[in-house]
C-alpha cells in the first residue's frame, strides 16, 4: 500500500486507510507510540501499551558471522564436539 506524506498546518502526516485500523484495533484518538526501524528504514505504529522486543542481531552481524562460519568451520565443528 503507497500512501503520500501530506502538509496538515506546520506538520506533516499520513493517512492511515480504515483497513489498516481495524486490522490493529485502533480508532481515531487511540493513542499510538512511533518508532523507526533504521534498518530497514520503517515507522512502526503501535498501540501505546503494546512492548516490543527488540533484537541486536542486525544485517552486519549476520554478514560478519557468515564470514566467520566459512573461515573457522571447521575449527567450530571440532569445538563443538568438546
Amino acid at each position: 500500500m503507497i500512501q503520500k506524506i501530506i502538509q496538515i498546518g506546520n506538520s506533516t502526516g499520513i493517512i492511515i486507510p480504515k483497513s489498516v485500523l481495524d486490522q490493529l484495533g485502533l480508532k481515531p484518538g487511540s493513542e499510538v507510540k512511533i518508532d523507526t526501524d533504521n534498518t530497514t528504514k520503517s515507522l512502526i505504529i503501535q498501540d501505546k501499551n503494546t512492548t516490543v522486543k527488540t533484537s541486536s542481531i542486525t544485517p552486519h552481524f549476520l554478514k560478519v558471522l557468515d564470514k566467520v562460519n566459512s573461515q573457522y568451520s571447521t575449527a567450530l565443528r571440532e569445538l563443538a564436539q568438546k
